[in-house]
């Protein structure tokens, strides 16, 4: 990970610097705070992501599973009259019902950010220790087609960035 990085102090600054660099059409960019920065992603220019879908699409899956698993049990393969309730009784189905859409939501969810977003990266470096305490990057790859090292160096300058470097 090469690249030149800008350090802020103030969140309003790197938001002003990202729409700077987005707007120059820069590709290779990321931003790192040590807390969400609300509008951040806009700044950014970045897409929404289609990992809610997953999460919607796996967690019908187990909701569905779960209930047919049930009233294939309950009510075709081992039917039981336990006092008088219903073969397909969908209160008693709930509990399982709400797991296996939790489960199965969740599992997805996580399987797909690990795939997508090539985790565990182990060869990443730390850019800046007080970058989870109270400064804001913004860092640019050296492999940005755009990238010229000058002038992203006034770019962060003139946004406010505190500090400017190579990493």
């Amino acid at each position: 990970m090469k690249g030149i990085v800008g350090i802020f102090k103030d969140p309003d600054q790197l938001l002003h610097a990202a729409e700077q660099v987005r707007d120059r059409k820069f590709k290779r960019f990321d931003a790192f705070t040590p807390f969400p920065v609300h509008g951040l992603e806009h700044a950014m220019g970045l897409k929404r992501s289609f990992l809610p879908w997953v999460t919607f699409i796996a967690g019908l899956t187990g909701l569905a599973i779960g209930t047919g698993f049930q009233i294939w049990t309950s009510a075709f393969d081992w039917p039981l009259n336990v006092g008088g309730k219903p073969f397909i009784s969908l209160p008693a189905f709930v509990p399982i019902m709400f797991e296996l859409t939790i489960l199965l939501a969740g599992l997805a969810t996580a399987g797909v950010m690990i795939i997508t977003c090539g985790l565990p990266n182990l060869k990443a470096k730390i850019i800046d220790p007080r970058l989870t305490d109270d400064h804001f990057a913004l860092f640019i790859s050296s492999d940005d087609p755009l990238y010229r090292e000058a002038e992203i160096s006034e770019l962060f300058k003139k946004a406010g960035a505190n500090e400017v470097r190579m990493v």
